[in-house]
């Protein structure tokens, strides 16, 4: 089964065989003929882990170069807030068409990848500055040292191989996704369309509770990155596919640290 992650989901590069993402069709003997004496293609070097983690640090340099500027200007007044809203909202929207181009893209794109990351910052610095000047200050440094803790957590477990990504664990986070995912969207319909509160703020236990499962979602989810970013370095994969193992990480982060900034605002309770 797949990861659920829309970067590798649809990327036979990351499956478990170590034939996917290769044309392994047995040449004739006219085209072996013709091949004879040719000198042999330059082939890309596989993949490894540093390459991985070293693509990750660029794009969230990109992410931290517009979201910190954003995030500073709004809450120092610096920038009019509307306009910072304007921002954070063409972000999200913008963010989100890269994504879904990036995640169903059959080849991979670098280029969008960073356009991603510099919209994405925007969307991450604006909702940042929102979280801080309707919860206070604190609120942000305490979400990302939270995002490093549960990231260093699940890699650790998923190392010692106290949580593994086995098809029972995919089918389940996957249901527990879907069910979460159903649940933000009926929410939204009840606060456009009859004004109620959001649950997802709600400062008694069915908004802490709802936080929690998006924060443990958010964690789990990483099991599933690391895993196919394991098989696409064990099967070889060209290093080019370093750039989507990068993007994948990211998106789940950015989920997370959303997650666990939300959780803190609920838990502080003076919105």
């Amino acid at each position: 089964m797949r990861s659920s992650n829309p970067a590798f989901a649809r990327n036979e590069a990351f499956a478990r065989t170590g034939r996917a993402g290769f044309d392994i069709t047995t040449p004739s003997a006219d085209q072996l003929d013709q091949q004879y004496g040719l000198p042999s293609p330059v082939r890309d070097r596989a993949m490894t882990l540093e390459d991985v983690v070293t693509r990750t640090g660029i794009l969230f340099a990109v992410l931290l170069a517009t979201a910190v500027p954003l995030f500073f200007g709004m809450t120092t007044g610096a920038l009019a807030f509307g306009t910072g809203l304007l921002l954070t909202f063409a972000g999200a929207i913008v963010g989100l068409v890269l994504a879904l181009v990036v995640s169903f893209s059959k080849s991979v794109k670098p280029g969008l990848m960073l356009a991603y990351a510099a919209f994405e910052g925007l969307f991450v610095g604006g909702i940042s500055a929102f979280y801080t000047l309707n919860w206070g200050n604190g609120l942000v440094p305490q979400a990302v040292l939270g995002t490093l803790v549960a990231f260093g957590a699940m890699l650790v477990a998923y190392r010692t191989g106290v949580l593994r990504a086995t098809a029972r664990f995919r089918k389940i986070l996957m249901i527990a996704a879907i069910g979460y995912l159903a649940i933000g969207l009926i929410n939204l319909v009840a606060v456009l369309v009859f004004g109620t509160g959001s649950a997802f703020f709600d400062t008694g236990l069915l908004g802490v509770g709802l936080s929690l499962v998006g924060v443990t979602l958010a964690s789990l989810f990483l099991v599933l990155d690391f895993d196919f970013i394991e098989q696409g370095i064990r099967n070889r994969l060209p290093q080019q596919f370093a750039w989507s193992a990068a993007f994948g990480l990211m998106v789940t982060l950015v989920w997370l640290y959303l997650e666990i900034l939300r959780l803190l605002a609920v838990l502080r309770g003076n919105n």
